[in-house]
């Protein structure tokens, strides 16, 4: 929650408001905005104030506060710019992160803003603002840094300035050129493509021609000719003309503690501990290449200035390079980075869960005249197509058994399997493979199973996506496109039985004679699943219902805190696991002693309901190994550009992890990378402790999946160019198509259920609603396989089951009912031509969902398609056509910005 004080300047009354960047610069010892036209034009003789504010998918809003220093700014401006971003954040809630940026020395956050670059310019900002430029045109050389970001400086316009290390742009009035030193990489050269394409356009209005000088070529070319005249003629450059920057030296890392004075007192050093840090103290934490000061939550504001300042003295005094980055966190808001310099830093629980959110929300509807039965659960969407193929091959050491269609829905949790989907892309099938770890597998069956998917994938068409996944850990598309499972304990495999023999444990394989509990699961017919748990009182949880199976006797225990459509899955799972039994139904706190005693007897269990966390936004990283020394950077407001073809990225969605493989990448194999992925799962950078046995996905260029490219304002095309990642921006550049002919995937966007033609639900007598046929087509034809070191595959006739989307909702789910709608005589027509399907128009303060006069009788979820094409390019910031283009989640959480969601 924003606050505002005498400490806070007036100019930041509303900052935060909405989502993206705002900025002021210091003139004439005041702070003013800049104008959304100069957004990205930094003078080298000012000091900024920039506000980045995106809105988290978890629904808060999330505050970067950078103020940047001009090389030429007096010391007055840049005091004054730190001192206001302390008071932004003070502005803000103390809830933002501020970070120090010095000309030329940016970080790659602060940089992400601005794609693709900033170029300072020289002089003071002013906010009357004159033509820069004479009649002549200044020529500028600059040098040009960074694969996903570019450093881009001007340096003077001489020959010894070139070297062959970095990539060069000079800048004439009727030509750019761009030098690409003989050492420099093709992401660096692609990248700087794009500042040429920035320069092309901003500064020469789109009218200039563009060369390429490749370093070492002298002849043959004319531009080659044209660019050295420009330097008085062609003379070698030195190799050791341009030496790398200083290395940076491993430096002890060093908490100090910050007096009111100011004054520094060491307390620690390397071996560090979060017990260390006082709510009402600041510190600063000395990690050589970057500093950060600590500010406890008990601070005043004229208290972490005093801190401020001194860290930023500290630096001077130690006469500390300009790229030493210095970073200001508040209590409670540690970067991960920070976090991973002590030895252990506490997990906190996040406050803001899902049914919390969701209790919310059912308040606001029945606040404003909705009859709410109950909030519907998130609806469950598969990006793919759910009516394809299903195989699956169960593990034994060197073989692959198929599984009847009759049994590919039931899995032991001593086993592992290969499922092969397949499903029908735009042009062709496409195929999905996963390999499933039982948990209570042998290491040598989870081998052979990876072992076998890579054979398999290797030999199949199409270069299919594969994923690892353990069971507990499964993805949502794993359970759509199995629509109903059941997880035995126990296993059958040649490895599982070998294991029981050779350590003499219990064999818990189920037997439909010995007694067993399962645990319901799932959110509707096409995604639900029976697991068995141990057989005793504490596997109960009241938020799931049970199935006991004790001798002659059955039955189905209901946890108080489960719903009607948890009763309905529970009825089609008896059905499903046996037809036959007539189970006895129990309610918690109504049990006979038949059922305790068949568990062992009663014992405690969780009794509050499970609270699902959001999901936060996923970050990309790219993977580097040189040497053996394995490096991840993370890549901030990634795009679909950001995935170059020579490079391995890893996008981490918390849950889940994909790594996505570039052609022209080093990794030639999806195992290597998969090994990859363990090793990022290992490194915990965002020290969000993710499972190690979290799920896997492995994508090669130009076959993603859509349940990857959803996290992207995805173009098609763009994923089948043929080249180097700089021969692709070249051939943009020049106008020229780079495309290759291979069929692009099938890029189906979520649906909802009730979207789907009910012709394509096919309906049958069975219990669970919907029907099943079965087809032989896979992508891996026979019914014997070979693979090398005396691997085979063996298997039954090949039959596979075919699926089908789930059924139509439920016929008593639950709904929000909206009270007698009454027509509002001020609403109006929305055009023909609308995205949304809804007919009438609305006033923002009518449809807010806080609104005290809220509209009745709307769509709730799609507000703002009732909003007029004014009113919606003013709140959403964009046209109507651009947003309804964005990714779901990216629309859900711009209008949960703006109060529409």
């Amino acid at each position: 929650m924003a606050f505002y004080s005498k400490d806070v300047d007036p100019v930041f009354l509303g900052a935060g408001a909405k989502p993206g960047l705002e900025i002021w610069c210091i003139e004439k010892l005041r702070l003013v905005p800049v104008t959304k036209s100069s957004i990205g034009k930094f003078y080298s003789g000012s000091a900024y104030v920039v506000l980045s504010t995106t809105v988290l998918k978890s629904g808060p809003t999330q505050h970067d506060i950078h103020y940047w220093l001009g090389n030429d700014a007096n010391e007055v401006d840049s005091a004054l710019a730190s001192d206001k971003a302390l008071e932004l954040d003070a502005a803000l809630g103390s809830c933002a992160v501020q970070y120090r940026e010095v000309q030329g020395q940016e970080t790659e956050k602060f940089l992400s803003y601005f794609k693709p670059c900033i170029i300072p310019v020289e002089g003071v900002f002013t906010t009357q603002e004159g033509a820069l430029n004479g009649d002549t045109y200044q020529v500028t050389l600059l040098t040009c840094k960074g694969d996903h970001v570019a450093h881009v400086k001007e340096v003077p316009f001489s020959r010894s300035s070139l070297n062959h290390n970095d990539v060069f742009i000079l800048d004439t009035a009727s030509k750019i050129f761009l030098f690409c030193g003989c050492n420099s990489s093709i992401q660096e050269r692609a990248k700087a493509l794009e500042v040429v394409q920035y320069i092309k356009e901003n500064k020469h209005s789109g009218k200039c021609e563009v060369a390429t000088i490749e370093d070492g070529k002298l002849v043959g070319d004319s531009d080659v000719g044209e660019f050295w005249s420009l330097f008085g003629g062609y003379a070698p450059i030195p190799r050791d003309s341009a030496l790398g920057g200083p290395q940076q030296v491993d430096s002890p890392v060093t908490l100090f503690w910050i007096s009111l004075q100011g004054k520094l007192s060491q307390i620690g050093s390397d071996s560090l501990e979060k017990d260390m840090l006082e709510k009402n103290k600041c510190y600063m934490l000395d990690c050589g290449a970057e500093v950060f000061v600590w500010m406890g939550r008990n601070t005043l504001i004229t208290e972490r200035k005093t801190s401020i300042s001194a860290a930023e003295d500290f630096l001077r005094k130690q006469e500390r390079s300009n790229g030493t980055h210095l970073t200001f966190l508040t209590e409670g808001l540690e970067t991960s980075i920070f976090k991973s310099y002590f030895n252990s830093w506490p997990q906190t629980a996040e406050t803001k869960l899902y049914d919390e959110g969701r209790e919310k929300v059912a308040a606001i509807f029945k606040h404003q005249g909705y009859e709410v039965k109950e909030l519907p659960e998130e609806d469950v969407q598969s990006y793919i197509n759910c009516r394809g193929t299903l195989k699956v091959w169960r593990v034994n050491g060197h073989e692959l058994s198929l599984l009847p269609a009759s049994e590919q829905t039931k899995l032991y949790s001593g086993d592992c399997y290969i499922v092969q989907y397949t499903y029908p892309g735009t042009q062709r099938d496409e195929s999905l493979f996963y390999a499933w770890l039982g948990q209570g597998s042998v290491l040598e069956d989870r081998a052979d199973a990876v072992f076998h998917m890579d054979a398999i994938v290797n030999s199949a068409r199409g270069d299919p996506v594969m994923a690892q996944v353990a069971q507990n850990k499964e993805p949502l598309q794993f359970f759509l496109i199995f629509q109903t499972l059941i997880v035995y304990k126990g296993g059958i495999s040649a490895g599982y039985k070998k294991f029981v023999a050779e350590t003499g444990v219990d064999d818990d394989t189920y037997d439909e004679k010995k007694t067993a509990l399962f645990r319901v699961q799932g959110t509707g017919p096409e995604n639900m699943q029976a697991i068995q748990v141990d057989h005793v009182s504490r596997s109960l949880n009241s938020s799931y219902c049970y199935i006991l199976q004790s001798g002659t006797s059955v039955f189905t225990w209901i946890g108080n805190l489960t719903s009607s459509k948890d009763h309905d899955l529970l009825d089609r799972m008896i059905e499903l696991i046996n037809p036959a039994w007539q189970p006895i139904s129990v309610r918690e706190g109504s049990e006979p002693d038949s059922f305790w005693s068949s568990l062992g007897g009663k014992t405690e269990y969780p009794r509050e309901k499970e609270m699902k966390k959001f999901i936060e936004d996923p970050h990309l990283f790219k993977f580097t190994c040189t040497e053996g020394d394995f490096k991840v950077k993370e890549i901030y407001s990634f795009t679909q550009d950001d995935l170059t073809t020579e490079d391995v990225l890893v996008l981490d969605c918390q849950k889940e992890i994909y790594v996505w493989i570039g052609r022209h990448s080093t990794i030639k194999s999806k195992q290597e990378a998969l090994n990859l992925g363990l090793k990022f799962l290992q490194t915990n950078i965002l020290e969000e402790e993710l499972s190690l046995e979290a799920p896997i996905y492995v994508i090669t260029e130009g076959h993603e999946p859509p349940f990857f490219t959803c996290f992207f304002e995805w173009d098609p095309s763009r994923a089948n160019m043929h080249g180097n990642s700089f021969e692709r921006k070249l051939a943009t550049l020049k106008g020229k198509t780079s495309s290759g002919t291979a069929p692009s995937r099938n890029a189906l966007k979520p649906r909802s259920r009730e979207a789907t033609p009910d012709g394509l639900r096919s309906r049958s007598s069975s219990s669970n609603g919907w029907e099943r046929s079965f087809s032989p087509a896979s992508t891996v034809s026979g019914s014997h396989l070979k693979f090398s070191d005396n691997y085979s595959v063996s298997s039954p006739t090949p039959v596979a089951r075919k699926l089908f989307t789930g059924s139509s909702p439920y016929q008593d789910s639950p709904v929000i009912e909206p009270s007698s709608p009454s027509t509002n005589e001020n609403s109006h027509q929305i055009d023909a031509n609308e995205t949304s399907a809804n007919s009438l128009i609305y006033p923002y303060q009518r449809l807010s969902v806080s609104s005290t006069e809220p509209v009745s009788g709307i769509d709730v979820t799609k507000r703002e398609a009732y909003l007029s094409e004014e009113e919606f390019a003013e709140k959403i910031g964009m046209p109507k056509g651009a947003f309804y283009k964005l990714p779901k989640w990216r629309q859900n959480k711009l209008k949960m910005a703006v109060d529409l969601f």
